[in-house]
């Protein structure tokens, strides 16, 4: 089992994460969030039926978990992480759920060579790509946080090529992003794929649009939904947002990466 050590003063706690599945996770460090949550849900409604899950960048693994959640039993899930921390957690979570026959956990780097390899037999891959370029920001002094946040190991444009290569023919790719980056759809197209559907986030009435979900393929039709509201102008959650809540085992995540 990856090991590392905890960054000073951080503790573990264990979480309920979707059903009755739980998950290890940092009190202080990168905790799932409704970025995550929302991602899930957006992928597990693009390819219901998916049988074979690749989440890149997967952190600790909340995203690539709760889309499988969603899945038939015979569901299995890759996910790729770089950062060590995070895959022991990840490899704990695995293990605590009874899921080691479906999902197998990499620590590597996705742009290494053979890391995500060209095979084309994912029927869904996630990602939660980080958004902020170096030099753009301050780099938190919290490791685990900073490699989530900062493009550190990689930024859209990588996960778009990654994602390239693993989809079958008729994959789905769903990530999310910063709202106000205009890099998603450059790198959608660079990578040779389609954007099927944008759909801005507005975590609070008057804000504007956080982050958006991209839901990408290999083929299709644009087709943008509405806007999805998390607060409505009285601070309350939206009856939007405590559908999908409900469709994802009832489970209130912190708000937003960095976003919200």
């Amino acid at each position: 089992m990856i090991a590392e050590r905890l960054p000073p003063g951080d503790v573990e706690t264990v979480d309920r994460l979707i059903g009755d599945w739980r998950i290890y996770q940092l009190r202080r460090g990168h905790r799932f969030s409704t970025d995550d949550l929302l991602t899930a849900w957006c992928a597990a409604r693009a390819a219901p039926g998916a049988r074979t899950l690749l989440d890149l960048g997967s952190g600790i693994g909340s995203v690539g978990l709760m889309a499988l959640w969603w899945m038939e039993p015979c569901a299995t899930l890759r996910s790729v992480e770089v950062q060590a921390l995070s895959v022991g957690l990840a490899t704990r979570t695995v293990v605590l759920n009874g899921l080691q026959d479906r999902v197998e956990l990499v620590n590597a780097d996705l742009r290494d060579p053979g890391v995500v390899p060209q095979t084309g037999t994912h029927d869904l891959v996630t990602g939660s790509p980080p958004y902020i370029p170096l030099g753009s920001g301050l780099v938190s002094s919290h490791p685990q946080r900073a490699g989530a946040r900062m493009e550190l190991k990689g930024d859209v444009f990588d996960y778009c090529r990654a994602a390239d290569r693993a989809l079958s023919p008729d994959g789905v790719f769903v990530f999310c992003h910063s709202a106000s980056d205009k890099r998603p759809e450059k790198a959608i197209a660079g990578a040779g794929l389609v954007l099927r559907s944008r759909q801005d986030v507005v975590f609070r009435y008057g804000q504007a649009p956080m982050i958006a979900l991209f839901t990408c393929a290999r083929s299709g039709v644009r087709k943008d939904p509405g806007p999805l509201w998390i607060r409505d102008e009285n601070q309350e959650w939206t009856g939007e947002y405590l559908k999908i809540r409900g469709e994802m085992g009832g489970v209130l995540p912190e708000i937003g990466r960095s976003f919200g």
